[in-house]
């Protein structure tokens, strides 16, 4: 259901609308995110964050699962801003949460990160781990996700488990790009 905001805007000269601040914000919708643009029947336009992961869809959760089977541990894909996929024992309630600011600065530098403290993965205090590793998904030069193999006891993350990630995310960085 839609909510009003209060907000109103005028469309320009070159049929463009400014979304306030505020509104960017709240939603984290960054410079050069892209938008989807829907029209319901009764002719209301609807912009929803894009998600390029997202259209992975059943594809990223198998993938998760597979890589659940193969570790032993929890295995998880996010999209820029919550976890679109996941796999492992007491996750399941992790599925659309936000992500940490962990795991969107682990995206932000474009490199695989090995977790041996407690991390969380989501914004949620339920989502935190002994040991993780995380891996950005990059697309196109642009970092739009992350594999992330985690566990809930005090085992570290060895060499292979790094590599999965690594090899997970570079896969579905492929599948986005083909």
């Amino acid at each position: 259901m839609a909510k009003a905001t209060g907000i109103v805007r005028r469309i320009d000269d070159l049929g463009r609308v400014v979304i306030p601040k505020e509104l960017r914000r709240t939603l984290k919708i960054r410079n050069g995110d892209p938008l989807e643009i829907y029209v319901d029947r009764a002719g209301q336009i609807m912009l929803k964050k894009y998600s390029p992961i997202n259209e992975l869809g059943q594809f990223a959760q198998e993938y998760a699962e597979s890589l659940n089977e193969a570790l032993g541990h929890m295995a998880i894909i996010t999209d820029k801003d919550s976890v679109v996929a996941l796999a492992g024992k007491n996750v399941k309630d992790m599925l659309n949460q936000n992500i940490s600011t962990v795991v969107e600065e682990v995206m932000e530098n474009r490199k695989a990160q090995t977790f041996t403290t407690p991390v969380l993965i989501t914004e949620d205090d339920k989502s935190s781990f002994e040991s993780a590793v995380i891996a950005p998904i990059i697309s196109e030069g642009v970092s739009i996700g992350a594999v992330v193999i985690a566990s809930r006891e005090k085992v570290p993350m060895s060499n292979m488990e790094a590599k999965l990630a690594e090899t997970a995310a570079g896969f579905l960085a492929r599948q986005m790009e083909q």
